[in-house]
């Protein structure tokens, strides 16, 4: 009788488990997310916060998570191949940002490479477009899903999770932005 029972269980968990590993196939294989904000200022207000890893520390929602985060710059000041990589704490993790496309006033391409807590390779962008007396800013990260990612999607809402910060960062920039024109 033990053994029946026994038999039984190991079935409903082989069955639960091969159930879950095609949920987790089925995700999508790439994944993206936009939040957009538009600020009373001129596009290359907006563009110079971006196109210069020093000026993130004024509005990246990660930057204040870790009072002792590492930061390290290479590469020219700014625009392409500017080069920014941190090491924080477990909230910051540990990365890397390359400008990879910086036309200005419009467009910054960013390859995002993340090394800890886990690995993996994004595109971010920011897009800048006049609209009305300011400028409209898009902040969009796309990227490939492993299994691994495609697990933790199952369970978590990235866009929901990552989204709020991306908005946290508009509107520390869009603050940081408009509180510049009127010094």
């Amino acid at each position: 009788m033990f053994k029946k029972v026994l038999l039984g269980v190991v079935a409903v968990v082989l069955l639960v488990v091969v159930v879950l590993v095609i949920a987790i196939a089925m995700q999508p294989a790439e994944f993206s997310l936009t939040r957009t904000a538009t600020m009373t200022a001129p596009p290359a207000a907006a563009f110079e916060q971006v196109n210069d890893f020093h000026n993130w520390q004024a509005w990246s929602p990660w930057e204040k998570l870790d009072p002792a985060l590492q930061r390290t710059y290479e590469g020219p000041t700014a625009g392409k191949g500017a080069v920014y990589s941190w090491l924080g704490n477990a909230e910051v993790g540990e990365g890397r940002m390359t400008i990879t496309e910086s036309r200005p006033n419009e467009l910054i391409r960013i390859n995002l490479e993340f090394i800890k807590p886990f690995e993996s390779n994004n595109v971010t962008e920011f897009t800048f477009k006049p609209e009305g007396d300011g400028t409209a800013v898009a902040w969009t990260m796309s990227g490939k899903n492993n299994f691994m990612s495609k697990a933790f999607h199952l369970f978590v809402d990235m866009d929901a999770m990552l989204g709020a910060d991306f908005e946290k960062g508009l509107a520390a920039m869009k603050a940081k932005v408009e509180g510049e024109l009127h010094e």
